[in-house]
Parts: structure tokens; C-alpha cells; sequence
């Protein structure tokens, strides 16, 4: 793969794992995690993730109402956990309705396109 090949490649890699990142915080919020709990959690299903694009992430999300943010100053060190909204679970919900039509027309396409 020719240098201009393989840095369009990996635009579109960044793009396609920047959106489906959302949809992972959101179904991993179901549980109140803290964000290097989150990050672990992610990497344990395969989704690697970075700090820097997962904490703006998650202050984008709370933001839009969809995760709260609450500390835990229980623990010898304070924590800030993140969970799922009302709002963030309709969103959840909806996003992965979407994940499983596109996953379908995506597979309807692969069957289909000669290769």
C-alpha cells in the first residue's frame, strides 16, 4: 500500500472508531465506572482507547445529559464515576438500533459486491 493509501487508511479508521467509541461509553456507562476503569474495560472487549480521547469524550457526553459524573470520595483516592442518564440510555438504546441496521446493509453489500 502506496504512503497516501495508507494515511487515508487510517483517517478512516479514526473516524469509524471515533463514533463507534460513543456508542461503547454509552453501553459501558450501563455500570458507573471511573475513567481509567472504563478504559480497562473497553481494552478487555477490544476496543482500545486512549486518555486523551476518551476524557474529552466523556465531558463531551456529560454534557449533552447523557452520562452524570459523580465523585467517590470514599476510596483512599477520589474518583469521579460516570454513568448512564435516562437520556443516555433512550441514546443507547437508539444507537445500537442503528449499529444493527447499518451492520445489516453493510453485510447485505459484502454478499452482494464481487471481489
Amino acid at each position: 500500500m502506496n504512503e497516501e493509501l495508507a494515511s487515508a487508511l487510517a483517517t478512516h479508521r479514526q473516524e469509524l472508531r471515533r463514533g463507534t467509541l460513543v456508542v461503547a461509553c454509552l453501553l459501558a456507562c450501563r455500570t458507573p465506572r471511573y475513567g481509567y476503569a472504563l478504559l480497562e474495560y473497553l481494552a478487555s472487549a477490544g476496543l482500545d482507547a486512549e486518555a486523551n480521547t476518551l476524557y474529552p469524550l466523556l465531558r463531551r457526553l456529560e454534557g449533552q445529559g447523557l452520562l452524570k459524573a459523580e465523585w467517590n470520595t470514599e476510596e483512599p483516592r477520589p474518583r469521579k464515576y460516570y454513568s448512564l442518564t435516562e437520556d443516555g440510555a433512550g441514546m443507547a438504546d437508539e444507537l445500537r438500533d442503528e449499529w444493527k441496521r447499518l451492520t445489516a446493509s453493510l453485510a447485505t453489500l459484502w454478499k452482494e459486491s464481487p471481489r
